[in-house]
């Protein structure tokens, strides 16, 4: 039985996580926790599970590993205290600085750390189809364009899958200069720039698009999210997952076993 603790277990996520653990006769949740300043915190929301707590301390030693759907400043208080006590932890917050990624790096030299900013198994799928195709743009000279789209309270963007999928493309074409917005008169496409777009409306979960286009025809690939369920289901399986590894870094390739 693995014993879970969920962190922001009272947001989109959390409480998806929390929904689909307890129909999982493998997972015992043993911590809920939420922000100090929820008007629920303190409170038993679930009938069979413990009320939820603003500390993770209170729980981290009856934990077999840590499920953070947060903030990326209230991860770094959270990895602090699973480092401490030597904790495995999967993080699926997105929004982090640079300074926070190194700080998450630093910890996984002590803890196993799964760090994804969609733990969907069809969008890490998806990335490895982008650098199939990103491979070849240089060669074809390929036009790319992402396209992302949420729901409108989404506090991030570009999203954190969008500056995934910025970075593969850079690892494979350093020389790319993003854009964020065009507006103007001469802003005439650069042969090395890639436009990013974010669209912000309604209830829509995610999704995402790139656009691969070069003098007669287009090759466009899309993933579209239409439940939170298959964020929900890939982070407990990394979860599952992650509970026996050696301290480092991993992402959604090693849980699912893509090269």
């Amino acid at each position: 039985m693995l014993k879970l603790t969920i962190i922001g277990a009272l947001g989109r996520m959390g409480r998806k996580i929390t929904e689909i653990s307890l129909s999982d006769p493998e997972i015992e949740i043993v911590g809920l926790i939420e922000s100090p300043f929820h008007k629920d915190i303190n409170k038993k929301i679930y009938p069979t599970l413990p009320e939820v707590l603003p500390d993770l301390t209170k729980v981290i030693f009856n934990t077999d590993v840590v499920i953070d759907f947060s903030t990326p400043q209230a991860t770094q208080e959270v990895v602090f205290v699973c480092k401490n006590n030597k904790k495995p932890i999967v993080i699926g917050t997105t929004g982090h600085t640079q300074q926070q990624i190194t700080e998450i790096c630093s910890a996984a030299k002590i803890i196993p750390i799964v760090l994804s900013p969609n733990m969907s198994v069809g969008m890490n799928i998806f990335f490895k189809l982008i650098e199939s195709i990103v491979k070849l743009a240089k060669k074809i000279n390929y036009d790319i364009e992402i396209i992302e789209t949420h729901h409108r309270n989404k506090k991030d963007a570009p999203s954190g899958t969008a500056k995934k999928i910025m970075e593969i493309i850079k690892n494979f074409l350093p020389e790319t200069k993003f854009v964020f917005s065009r507006e103007g008169e001469n802003i005439k496409r650069s042969n090395t720039e890639v436009g990013v777009f974010s669209i912000r409306a309604g209830d829509i979960v995610g999704e995402h698009k790139v656009l691969f286009v070069t003098e007669g025809e287009k090759i466009e690939l899309t993933h579209t999210a239409f439940s939170r369920d298959i964020f929900a289901i890939g982070a407990l399986s990394a979860a599952k997952w992650v509970v026996d590894k050696p301290p480092g870094l991993y992402n959604m390739y090693d849980v699912i076993g893509i090269d």
